[in-house]
């Protein structure tokens, strides 16, 4: 879950530490009525968001780059075999487009439009994780498909 947000290996594993060491702290305040898998991806996210504020901050700043580690996330999908590099290579660099438009979102469309689409999870599960109303759900990831929608479109148009 946390290498969905922060895309470096390195990171995602410091977090997913951060993350069992606030389980283990928290584990008083876990509430019987609600899912254990629930919770812990509810603190997973916001260690991952805290994560990445942390390093807009940074960005914000210009003393730092935001670091998103030596790994490509593109080779981390399987990438189908091409016959030459140049589709290699297109793949990849659509990719990147996804990824980039993806990191222009707000966090909460991000989180939102990732826990649906790439996650799976109902409007309810996302809106027990994210705290909020499954209406307020909808129109996050409604917003989020609309905003992606704009920018990937206008990349398509001007290939």
């Amino acid at each position: 879950t946390c290498y969905r947000f922060v895309f470096n290996r390195e990171d995602a594993e410091d977090l997913a530490q951060d993350v069992f060491i606030e389980v283990y702290r928290s584990l008083d305040q876990f509430r019987e009525e609600a899912k254990l898998s629930t919770w812990i991806y509810r603190i997973a996210v916001s260690k991952s968001l805290d994560h990445l504020r942390r390093m807009k901050r940074k960005k914000r700043f210009g003393s730092l780059k935001r670091l998103i580690g030596a790994e490509d996330p593109a080779e981390d999908i399987a990438a189908p075999s091409y016959d030459t590099p140049a589709e290699t290579l297109a793949d990849k660099e659509r990719v990147q487009v996804l990824q980039n438009a993806l990191d222009t979102l707000p966090d909460s469309q991000k989180t939102a439009f990732l826990l649906s689409k790439q996650d799976g999870y109902s409007n309810q599960e996302i809106a027990d994780i994210l705290k909020t109303s499954v209406s307020a759900v909808e129109s996050l990831v409604h917003r989020a498909k609309k905003n992606l929608h704009e920018k990937l479109h206008a990349y398509y148009t001007n290939q």
